[in-house]
């Protein structure tokens, strides 16, 4: 499969995580067709054609945690963007997932 359709397909699910959410890469892997393109969902997010439609911040790792390089400005820009978003953090810096975890 061309890593067109595969980008697409990724992007195509986390233009469906709602504001308030956030999805894992594992999860957008899944639901992309392949529980093993984590990675390749990292790569596809990292050279997301248009961020202000594909909202790229808002998929973070298994843990909640945000990218450590994060390509919209850096960590805390994701941070900031999901708190305005409504996303709640824990104490040690993870996204509360019991909460705002998308459940599609």
């Amino acid at each position: 499969m061309a890593n067109n359709n595969v980008f697409e397909r990724i992007y195509g699910v986390v233009k469906q995580i709602p504001l308030g959410k956030v999805a894992t890469y594992g999860q957008v892997a899944l639901l992309a067709g392949n529980p093993r393109w984590s990675r390749v969902v990292g790569y596809a997010l990292h050279v997301n054609p248009d961020p202000s439609v594909i909202k790229c911040h808002r998929v973070v790792n298994r843990n909640g945690e945000t990218s450590k390089a994060f390509a919209f400005g850096g960590e805390d820009m994701q941070r900031m963007l999901l708190e305005s978003e409504g996303i709640e953090f824990l104490p040690d810096g993870r996204v509360n997932l019991e909460k705002h975890l998308w459940k599609p």
